[in-house]
């Protein structure tokens, strides 16, 4: 069935059969190691602490330190630390940290370790307030950033708080959707981006403020940039077509996937779940939109190991792309 699902080439064609198979659920300690360190001579030495994770929030733990023990199992070259994690999540956990190699400096630490969601949630949002911060730096501050990982209820939710309170005081934002899986808000979105404000309110003795937000409508009011990728697709390209269309500003980074067409689910007897296409998108000149992805205004492709630089030109490219826009 899967063979089949490759001939026909439809981007959301899938086939998934149940599993009765329920993996124990392996606590997360919001920490990275080194791994040449560990290979090399069997310690775990921190090299990243999760903001806002189980460690982070203790505040006795610092880059460096080497975690020696779990609830007092040593750790080891061949220790494999998901098996000491195991059914750890939101039980009370005693961690042993040294400040050197040789032992010295140790102290107990005690968390709650999360989820592998969780977890993975917390370092995304690390990205993101990572980004926010590469912006306002490259920008000299006049910038705001804003990151969609899909178009669902949740993402469009965050999307108005991060506007609202990161963004409202910038000159202008830049909207990266770009790894964004799809979903089904794109026009939601558009709306708070395409509205412009006609009226201003003033209450006595207080500040201005634009009419559409005093009356409680969701309404950005300021200059944009798209930043999509290659993995941008499915509903995050009726937004890039959208914003494209409507002329609300420029498209920066790479084509994306040419992923788009709506599909619903159906069970058969023995519970095989089959995703079929019921559903095509079209543009306004009639073109369909699978196989076809959206083109962009200004093309950037990040080189490979540039995370390891500490750069991103594909946000170069959007502030320098705004900043030109608000310069006219």
């Amino acid at each position: 069935m899967l063979l089949m699902v490759g001939e026909l080439n439809a981007s959301h064609l899938g086939v998934g059969g149940p599993s009765g198979f329920t993996a124990a659920p392996i606590g997360k300690l919001g920490l990275r190691f080194d791994r040449a360190e560990f290979e090399a001579n069997g310690r775990l030495k921190v090299t990243e602490i999760i903001a806002l994770g189980p460690v982070d929030i203790t505040r006795n733990v610092k880059i460096g330190d080497y975690l020696t023990r779990v609830d007092g199992a040593p750790i080891t070259g061949t220790t494999n630390i998901d098996e000491l994690l195991e059914n750890k999540v939101n039980r009370r956990t005693e961690l042993t940290f040294a400040s050197a190699s040789d032992g010295t400096g140790q102290r107990e630490v005690v968390v709650r370790p999360v989820t592998t969601n969780t977890e993975r949630n917390l370092l995304y949002r690390q990205w993101v307030e990572t980004n926010r911060a590469y912006v306002e730096r490259t920008s000299g501050g006049r910038l705001g950033y804003v990151h969609l990982p899909d178009m669902g209820t949740g993402s469009l939710a965050q999307l108005y708080v991060d506007l609202d309170v990161q963004n409202q005081g910038r000159d202008g934002v830049v909207i990266d959707i770009r790894n964004n899986n799809g979903g089904f808000i794109n026009p939601y979105v558009i709306d708070v981006l395409a509205r412009r404000g006609y009226l201003n309110m003033t209450e006595r003795g207080r500040w201005t403020v634009p009419g559409r937000a005093n009356l409680g409508q969701r309404a950005l009011e300021r200059p944009t940039v798209l930043v999509t990728n290659q993995h941008s697709l499915s509903d995050a390209e009726d937004l890039t077509e959208g914003y494209r269309e409507l002329k609300l500003g420029k498209v920066v980074g790479e084509p994306t996937s040419g992923w788009i067409i709506f599909t619903w689910n159906a069970t058969i007897f023995d519970g095989t779940s089959v995703r079929l296409p019921r559903q095509r998108i079209t543009d306004n000149r009639g073109q369909n939109m699978e196989l076809n992805p959206r083109p962009v205004d200004i093309a950037v492709t990040r080189p490979i190991g540039e995370t390891y630089t500490g750069r991103d030109s594909q946000l170069d490219a959007a502030v320098k792309a705004l900043l030109a826009d608000l310069g006219k």
